[in-house]
């Protein structure tokens, strides 16, 4: 094996310090695989409950009226997340519009969002209007409040509940880290959340942002009292194949709202053509729960092999995860990217090509991506990306098998090996 990884010009020393690590995680292995049989069951369950056929991967074209396989699709995903219904489109072009979506579509001017896990992900901020942006919830009257963390990043009940007033309309909970260096929310955790929220004020509508987190434990925040988990069909549930697309699952009334905003009023999930995408979005919804193993078990990896390299990650190597993405943090611009480069180097697209830091949209600094995927931006294939500033942290994430996971994070170490920038333990 080790001539194999000689070929990727990988040292022994690098090669011998990983393969230990990989040794010692077996029992942590077997029991993602464990949570992955569990989930690939719902979803065929799901598919079988609602008699997927193969003319449900025909598509249409036009209006995309009377769409069989889009609507089953939706019936599908209802079913695994256990909701009233289910908004999946190619139309909803990512992540952050998903959110955007399921916010703009459920509040009205003078309504007030909640946020009782502190500061949201960067690019809700313009969504928002903690920065200034045209066609934010802010231009259109609708009021933000913050409730930070405790230090030890548990909520601080105390001041959500006074945070929580007649006009709060929606409470949006954001279930992993995004660029911070927070623990990432369980499911159990969210329920308790929602539980407490909705003791406080029961109409109100708890969103959870599902990013990097469906299908790695055996429930969803649907099945803890959320009322809208949202997501993009690029990360988990598009197991690698979806090219674009994101969804809304939750109750009726709040995915009717969101469908009659993603096209108009009137119109509502009638319409929107599918196309010829369907293929992708059920084969890589089946696919999902093993590829969000192996994803899992390479931020497994990742965690243990920086950890005992003396630097900081959170999860740290022995936690549970309840998403895919693995932070380690450097407190050195040159390790960071040189990590960055290792995972681009490990990539079967554009290895050849080096990562620089840019001024991506929707953020306030440079950030640094390695992702050589097939679908552009998918963080479920591997993938590794951060704010390139203090206190360096990046992001890990993805990975369609865990070999090729497992060469992303040799590579990333051999990199930062090879600048003199770490020590390797002796075997």
């Amino acid at each position: 094996m080790d001539n194999y990884y000689k070929s990727f010009n990988i040292s022994d020393e690098v090669f011998c310090y990983c393969e230990k690590i990989i040794e010692s995680l077996k029992d942590r292995f077997d029991e993602i695989d464990r949570t992955a049989e569990i989930n690939q069951l719902k979803v065929i369950e799901a598919m079988q409950k609602n008699n997927v056929s193969e003319a449900c991967m025909l598509g249409t074209t036009g209006y995309g009226y009377n769409d069989i396989g889009r609507d089953t699709l939706e019936k599908v995903y209802a079913d695994i997340f256990h909701t009233d219904d289910a908004l999946v489109r190619a139309q909803i072009t990512c992540g952050t519009h998903a959110l955007a979506l399921a916010l703009m579509s459920n509040l009205r001017p003078g309504d007030e969002l909640l946020s009782p896990v502190g500061k949201p992900y960067d690019t809700l901020e313009e969504v928002i209007g903690i920065r200034e942006s045209k066609g934010s919830l802010k231009e259109y009257g609708v009021i933000y409040k913050q409730v930070d963390l405790l230090p030890d990043y548990s909520f601080d009940y105390e001041n959500i509940k006074k945070a929580i007033t007649d006009k709060t309309k929606v409470v949006t909970i954001q279930r992993s880290k995004g660029y911070q260096t927070r623990p990432s929310f369980s499911v159990s955790q969210i329920g308790e959340l929602i539980s407490f929220i909705k003791s406080v004020k029961s109409d109100v509508i708890c969103m959870v942002d599902n990013c990097y987190g469906e299908f790695t434990e055996k429930l969803e925040p649907s099945d803890v009292g959320a009322d809208m988990i949202v997501g993009s069909l690029i990360k988990n549930p598009g197991g690698g194949l979806a090219p674009l697309g994101g969804y809304i699952c939750g109750r009726k009334e709040c995915v009717e709202n969101a469908a009659y905003r993603l096209t108009s009023p009137g119109l509502g999930k009638e319409v929107g053509a599918s196309l010829g995408i369907l293929r992708d979005f059920y084969q890589g919804l089946f696919l999902s729960p093993t590829v969000v193993a192996s994803a899992l078990k390479g931020a497994v990896f990742a965690a243990n092999v920086y950890e005992k390299l003396g630097f900081s990650v959170i999860p740290d190597s022995k936690e549970e995860r309840h998403d895919i993405i693995q932070a380690v943090t450097f407190n050195d611009r040159e390790k960071m990217i040189a990590f960055c480069e290792g995972i681009q180097a490990a990539s079967p697209v554009d290895s050849f090509v080096k990562p620089e830091p840019w001024a991506m949209p929707g953020y306030d600094c440079d950030v640094i991506m390695a992702a050589g995927a097939f679908v552009s931006g998918s963080s479920i294939e591997l993938s590794a990306d951060g704010p390139v500033k203090e206190p360096y942290s990046v992001y890990f994430q993805g990975g369609l098998t865990f070999p090729h996971v497992k060469l992303g994070i040799i590579k990333s170490l051999q990199a930062i090996y090879e600048k003199k920038l770490v020590e390797i333990p002796e075997s």
